[in-house]
């Protein structure tokens, strides 16, 4: 799941000031990482230690309470409810991808992501989202091609990935829901030829970088193998000991 972490990071210079270009630095001083990464590893943390998604996901949230979370979160964070609030929005998706890597099989996989998906994004579109992304991760990780990943998407979820980033980057905008980011995100992965070139071409959409090039960094990271390190190291040197504990735990399980 580092590769979706590092996607978060390195996108997160780039939301509120968008990039149509593939080349752009990977990290500046303003490279932090985002509820993107929290959520992430909260996810990883209720797979590990069989924790309760709703509980944990609270916990996270209010441990970092200005990590850039959307309004809906924001409101069931403050809340003392735990019922989801039907969302669509990439929340689900973007947190997705320990589910993708520790599950051994893909209905193990598309029955744990709806599962971490439905405690706040419980509309069907939410939960798509998630599945997709997880779905991609694990065909990727269990050596299926490009074309095989694709049609299965489109098949399963009935996402149009027929489109290239050159067709998609001149109109696309910010969009923070599943149905507006998912399908760019696998397509960026779809078009990459290694790690670095998939995550560059998801921020190039502009938009929600940072959530699309997690999206998209999980999928590169299962199908291309270790992130360079080059990456990894710059990454870790953001994260703190707490969230760092937890990345290798799951590493270690499930990524190695």
């Amino acid at each position: 799941m580092i590769g979706a972490i590092a996607g978060d990071i390195i996108g997160s210079a780039y939301e509120w000031h968008y990039t149509k270009s593939h080349d752009f630095e990977l990290f500046t001083p303003q490279s932090t990482f985002t509820d993107d990464t929290v959520l992430t590893i909260a996810v990883a943390d209720c797979i590990l230690n069989g924790k309760e998604y709703a509980v944990t996901l609270k916990e996270y949230g209010r441990r970092y309470p200005d990590a850039g979370y959307g309004g809906m979160f924001l409101n069931w964070l403050s809340s003392d409810s735990l019922a989801p609030y039907n969302s669509f929005g990439n929340g689900s998706a973007m947190r997705v991808s320990p589910v993708g890597f520790a599950f051994p099989s893909l209905d193990m996989v598309l029955r744990e992501a709806e599962k971490s998906a439905a405690v706040t994004h419980n509309h069907p579109e939410g939960i798509r989202g998630a599945q997709a992304i997880a779905a991609s991760i694990f065909l990727a990780r269990s050596g299926e091609g490009k074309e095989r990943i694709r049609s299965y998407i489109e098949e399963s979820f009935g996402y149009n990935l027929q489109q290239t980033l050159d067709e998609i980057r001149p109109w696309y905008r910010f969009d923070e829901t599943c149905q507006g980011s998912v399908p760019q995100a696998i397509i960026a992965f779809l078009e990459s030829d290694s790690y670095e070139d998939a995550v560059r071409k998801a921020i190039s959409l502009g938009g929600d970088s940072d959530t699309l090039a997690c999206m998209t960094g999980g999928i590169a990271q299962a199908y291309y193998g270790k992130i360079p390190d080059y990456i990894a190291k710059t990454v870790r040197e953001i994260l703190n000991p707490e969230m760092l504990e937890v990345i290798d735990l799951f590493n270690d399980k499930y990524c190695l």
